[in-house]
C-alpha cells in the first residue's frame, strides 16, 4: 500500500531521514516510534507530501506520490494531529464534512456520512453536531478530527502523535476505540508515537527510528522477545520487556482445560490480558484462575505455574 525507497530528506545541512526504505502493506497499523527528532513525523509527512523528500521515492499502491496533484493526494489519506487541526468558527458537523464537500459529494450523502461518523465515534447528532471545538473536552475533540479524517473513506490514516496531549484515561479510553474501529474498518493506519505502551497495544508492526534511520522493525512481540540492541531494548522497557509482553497475550491463548480439581473462586475473562489475569491473581492472593466466557460460564483455567512455563518453553 506505501512503500519508501532510500528515501532521504535533508534540511539545509541537516539530514533529518537516512536512506530509509520501508513497506506498509493493506489494512497494517505500522506504528513509527523513537525519541525526539528521531525522523518519525517527517517520515510520516514525506508519505502526504506535507514534506517533500529530497532523495528516493515514496509510493502509494505502486505509483509515485510526485505523480499525484498534491491537493487529490491529501483528501484521500486521511490525517489526524495532536492538535486535532479543527476550525474553531465551524461547527462538528461542518468541520467533518469538509472533505467530502470539496469532493463535492452530494449534500444528502454528506450528511449521512457525517451521521454515520457521528455515531461510530460516539459523538451523539442531536448533542454533538451543533457544536463548536471550544465546547468540546480534548477526548472528544480528538474524536471529531478522527471522524474528519475518516469522512471520505480514505484508505490510509496517517495519525501524528493523535492522543499525545490528552489525560491518560481518555488516551487510553481513545486507543480501545481506535483498536475496535480498525478491527472494523481495516485501514491501512501510519501511527507516530514516543509512547512505547500505546505502540505495542495498537500496532501490528513497529519501526523503530534513531537518528534518521531505522534501526529494527517486526511485530510487537518480536521486538520485545529479540531487540537488535541496547537502545531499542531501552525503549522497549528495559527490564520490564517481559512485564510489557504479557499485555499483548490473551488468557484464552494460555487457559488449559478445566480440571477435575475444585474450580477456583478468582476468574478472568477469557479475552483479558495476561497482564489483567496477574492483576486479579496478586489481588485475589491467588495462583489459579477460572476463566469464563460471556455468560459467565467456566470455559478453562489459568495456572501461574504452567504460564510461566509455557513462556519459559516458547
Amino acid at each position: 500500500m506505501i512503500e519508501l525507497i532510500e528515501v532521504t530528506k535533508r534540511f539545509g545541512r541537516e539530514t533529518a531521514v537516512d536512506a530509509i526504505s520501508l513497506r506498509i502493506e493493506r489494512g497494517e497499523l505500522c506504528a513509527l516510534v523513537g525519541t525526539s527528532g528521531c525522523g518519525k513525523s517527517t517520515t510520516l509527512r514525506m508519505i502526504n507530501r506535507l514534506i517533500e523528500h529530497s532523495e528516493g521515492e515514496v509510493h502509494l499502491e505502486g505509483r509515485q506520490v510526485r505523480e499525484f496533484d498534491e491537493q487529490v493526494l491529501r483528501r484521500r489519506i486521511g490525517y489526524v494531529i495532536q492538535s486535532t487541526g479543527l476550525f474553531p468558527h465551524w461547527t462538528v458537523a461542518r468541520n467533518i464534512g469538509l472533505v467530502p464537500r470539496l469532493l463535492k459529494w452530494p449534500r444528502a450523502k454528506v450528511e449521512a456520512r457525517v451521521e454515520e461518523l457521528m455515531t461510530l465515534l460516539g459523538l451523539p447528532q442531536e448533542q454533538f453536531a451543533g457544536k463548536y471545538p471550544h465546547q468540546l473536552s480534548g477526548g472528544q475533540a480528538q474524536r471529531v478530527g478522527v471522524a474528519r479524517a475518516l469522512a471520505a473513506d480514505p484508505d490510509i490514516l496517517l495519525m501524528d502523535e493523535p492522543f499525545g496531549a490528552l489525560d491518560p484515561i481518555t488516551r487510553e479510553s481513545l486507543q480501545l476505540e481506535l483498536r475496535d474501529l480498525q478491527s472494523r474498518l481495516h485501514k491501512t493506519i501510519v501511527f507516530v508515537t514516543h509512547d512505547m505502551d500505546e505502540a505495542l497495544a495498537l500496532a501490528d508492526r513497529l519501526v523503530v527510528m534513531r537518528a534518521g534511520r531505522i534501526v529494527q522493525q517486526g511485530t510487537p512481540l518480536e521486538l520485545l522477545r529479540d531487540p537488535v540492541d541496547d537502545f531499542v531494548a531501552s525503549l522497549l522497557g528495559g527490564n520490564d520487556r517481559g512485564l510489557k509482553e504479557t499485555t499483548l497475550l490473551r488468557v484464552g491463548e494460555r487457559m488449559q482445560p478445566l480440571s477435575p480439581r475444585l474450580l477456583p473462586q478468582a476468574r478472568v475473562h477469557r479475552d483479558a490480558t495476561l497482564r489483567q489475569a496477574l492483576a486479579v491473581m496478586f489481588r485475589e492472593h491467588a495462583d489459579r484462575l477460572a476463566v469464563v466466557d460471556d455468560d459467565d460460564m467456566a470455559v478453562g483455567e489459568l495456572s501461574l505455574r504452567r504460564l510461566v512455563g509455557a513462556r519459559r518453553d516458547e
